[in-house]
């Protein structure tokens, strides 16, 4: 257990005090106008009063800025992380800060009990964007991904005519689709299965990038294939070439559907629109989430095929806050700047300048160096111990990165990210890692 920290104590109200303040003062003023106070007393105050389903870096950010991000006693870092992709745009793009004030103004939430004249327009937009025929707005990435399990199943009772509660959804060993109760039954990782069960049934677990092995494992009552492109918090891994045109012929073979989530992977991240694009293969549902809310709301969607939408009809699925006014002004902005501005471009020729870069720092205490686009793995070797001791290295430098799967550090910077700050960032990792 970690060492307990001091908690500092707020001031308490006076008797004659409300929760709106005193003497026309509001709650917000009287709290902005008390002392500052430090990433320690901060990182104390949040481990009392937080669960802890995570583990952060000791580092108490209050700004961001582009690719940067500032903490609270002012030192700024590099960021190599962007929130798991949802930051791409980097922070506080003004373009979309723009859009999201102008919306704000308007209208916000109505429901989906109403339409709103921007659900619509997002829908027309990211199926065009996808080369699709309808989408389903939704919020989380997890809610996305139980969107399409949802979809599948559906779709394998009423559509493919499998037995009813006999649909199978095939996944790979090492994923990551979310934390749900259903989705963790689909995954590998002990620590997300332990002690949530009972787990929902219905997952069958392959190896990933065999392609013969997930051949032996689909059966007439096989509904989907649920894959990521390239597993992110399986390491950054990187399928063998031709393995998703492999998973897409099997799809089409067995008639089963391809399901593909790039939550992080998709809008650009690697050096392509989708990360699918690289093969030129296209799924039957994309699951969409992280960049398409432009770090300023969470914004998901599953986008699909007439014949794979259709299952849903009033009242099997929704969402309240799914497709809310702002979330869609925002995501449709996102949108425009793709076309506008094809930032896969950028990612893909900085992200390839990255790696050569990374390679030729002849990083020794690093065995294997490999990505796609802006989303590069570096694995430590063993007998160096864990990846995280190092992200806490470079956080000391200045530069903030994420350890998964104990070996693999993960850098992923925002798109906006330059050549310069690029170069910063490899001789960080020649000091941490070299």
């Amino acid at each position: 257990m970690s060492e307990k920290r001091p908690i500092p104590t707020a001031t308490p109200l006076k008797n004659s005090e409300s929760s709106h303040g005193t003497n026309g003062v509001s709650a917000t003023q009287s709290r902005s106008s008390q002392k500052a106070l430090s990433s320690q007393e901060h990182i104390a105050i949040t481990e009392q009063f937080s669960a802890k389903n995570y583990t952060p870096l000791d580092v108490v950010l209050t700004r961001g800025e582009g690719a940067w991000l500032f903490d609270v006693e002012g030192k700024r870092y590099l960021d190599m992380l962007s929130a798991y992709s949802a930051v791409t745009w980097g922070h506080c793009n003004p373009r979309f800060v723009a859009v999201a004030e102008a919306q704000m103004k308007k209208l916000t939430l109505c429901s989906r009990g109403f339409y709103s004249d921007q659900t619509g327009l997002l829908c027309r937009d990211l199926a065009e964007l996808c080369g699709m025929e309808q989408v389903l707005p939704m919020n989380s990435g997890a809610e996305a991904v139980e969107t399409a399990i949802k979809a599948a199943r559906k779709w394998a009772y009423e559509v493919k005519k499998v037995p009813d509660d006999k649909a199978e959804i095939i996944v790979f060993s090492g994923n990551f689709h979310g934390r749900t109760v259903t989705i963790v039954s689909a995954s590998s990782s002990k620590v997300s299965r332990d002690h949530f069960g009972p787990l929902t049934p219905g997952f069958v677990m392959a190896p990933y990038g065999d392609i013969e092995a997930l051949r032996k494992l689909i059966t007439p009552h096989t509904a989907a294939i649920l894959i990521e492109p390239i597993q992110g918090e399986g390491g950054v891994i990187v399928p063998p070439a031709g393995f998703l045109k492999g998973v897409r012929a099997l799809c089409d073979e067995h008639r089963v559907l391809m399901l593909a989530d790039e939550i992080q992977t998709g809008l650009c991240r690697t050096g392509a629109v989708f990360a699918c694009d690289h093969e030129q293969v296209k799924p039957d549902l994309y699951i969409l989430g992280k960049a398409l809310g432009a770090a300023l709301m969470p914004v998901s969607a599953v986008v699909g095929r007439n014949e794979v939408m259709d299952v849903f009809t009033s009242g099997t699925h929704g969402s309240t806050f799914g497709g809310n006014p702002l979330g869609a002004a925002i995501a449709r902005e996102v949108i425009a700047y793709i076309r506008e501005e094809k930032p896969e471009v950028r990612a893909r020729e900085l992200g390839d300048y990255f790696v050569e870069r990374l390679k030729a720092a002849n990083l020794s205490k690093i065995s294997s160096i490999r990505g796609r686009g802006l989303f590069v793995g570096l694995d430590v070797a063993s007998q160096y111990g864990k990846a995280k001791a190092f992200c806490t290295e470079f956080m000391k430098l200045g530069l903030l990165c994420k350890d998964t799967r104990d070996q693999t550090i993960r850098f992923a910077p925002p798109v906006v990210v330059t050549k310069k700050e690029i170069d910063w960032a490899v001789e960080q990792a020649k000091v941490v890692l070299g």
